[in-house]
């Protein structure tokens, strides 16, 4: 057992009395250094605690109030400051709070020119209408007014455009939108053009040829007006023939070739028939020209019976019972 002096019981308790009245009265720690700015700029998604006070420690992200709209202001006295605090954020103590009495509070804004907006319509009308046709280039036939708008990222809404989408020239209505709200309604008239590498007829293409020794090159064209499919070949391709003559400098479009006939009319060629294990063949004479794959007219030797088969290669049809 141990034993304490009354002197010793004493000091004990003096030290519990204190520790027990600093609990109660001592309050709770508080940022230091809180600085209320005389004026401050806020985005669309509100006016935030960090974009009014400066702090020599981090602040938490509380939401204040609704930002203003675009050329508008607000302004709070330190004590409306400190009444959204209260509703947004009672446990956070604001006592020592230094600066200015009031604060001015506007949106942040940027001047959108006509390069910016050309980028931006470029971006929606390439994503949502021309797509992988080609890389669209847009220029304005009038000079756009730079216009202020909000300093947050934006994105195109089309209101209005041609039934045929991107034409050569167009009227497009449109808004500019950020995350919460519209920016505005514009009408601007645009000129276009979609670029692409294509083939093209480097000297005149005569019907007939051989795309393997045809002089075909690559280059960069608006395919804008071009509605019908572009050809796509590899080079030296000895399958494909030129189907229509094309002339030198023209862009070379998939109905300007074809596949290279390996049976020709008049042709005597081997008929095979297959049906199940039964495998049949015979002597035919084509009757028209025939490509890998294609179906094509032929003429039993023996019976003169007319029959129809699929080219299987330069020397053999598949006979279609």
């Amino acid at each position: 057992m141990i034993f304490y002096n009354s002197s010793f019981r004493a000091k004990i308790l003096l030290v519990g009395f204190c520790l027990s009245n600093w609990l109660i009265v001592c309050p709770a720690a508080e940022p230091s250094g809180l600085q209320l700015m005389p004026v401050a700029e806020a985005t669309g998604d509100g006016v935030f605690l960090q974009q009014v006070i400066k702090s020599d420690q981090p602040l938490p992200s509380v939401r204040l109030c609704d930002a203003p709209e675009v050329g508008a202001t607000l302004s709070f006295s330190r004590s409306q400051i400190n009444d959204m605090l209260a509703v947004a954020a009672p446990n956070l103590m604001t006592t020592n709070w230094t600066g200015a009495d009031s604060i001015q509070i506007s949106r942040r804004t940027r001047t959108l020119n006509e390069a910016s907006l050309i980028t931006l319509l470029t971006t929606s009308l390439q994503q949502d209408y021309v797509k992988d046709r080609g890389e669209l280039e847009l220029n304005l036939t009038q000079p756009w007014d730079a216009t202020v708008v909000p300093d947050e990222p934006l994105s195109v809404k089309v209101l209005e455009l041609p039934t045929e989408g991107v034409t050569r020239s167009f009227i497009l209505r449109f808004q500019l939108c950020t995350a919460t709200e519209i920016a505005g309604t514009w009408d601007v008239t645009l000129q276009a053009r979609i670029w692409r590498n294509v083939w093209v007829a480097h000297s005149d293409l005569l019907r007939g040829d051989l795309l393997a020794d045809a002089d075909v090159v690559q280059d960069r064209r608006d395919i804008l007006t071009a509605h019908e499919p572009l050809a796509d070949f590899s080079p030296g391709d000895t399958t494909l023939e030129v189907a229509d003559s094309v002339p030198a400098d023209h862009i070379i479009f998939a109905r300007d070739l074809r596949l290279r006939a390996i049976i020709h009319r008049g042709q005597v060629a081997d008929a095979v028939v297959q049906d199940g294990a039964l495998n049949v063949s015979a002597k035919v004479q084509a009757l028209e020209d025939g490509a890998p794959g294609q179906m094509i007219r032929a003429r039993n030797v023996v019976s003169q019976r007319d029959l129809t088969g699929k080219v299987l290669d330069d020397h053999t049809i598949e006979i279609s019972l």
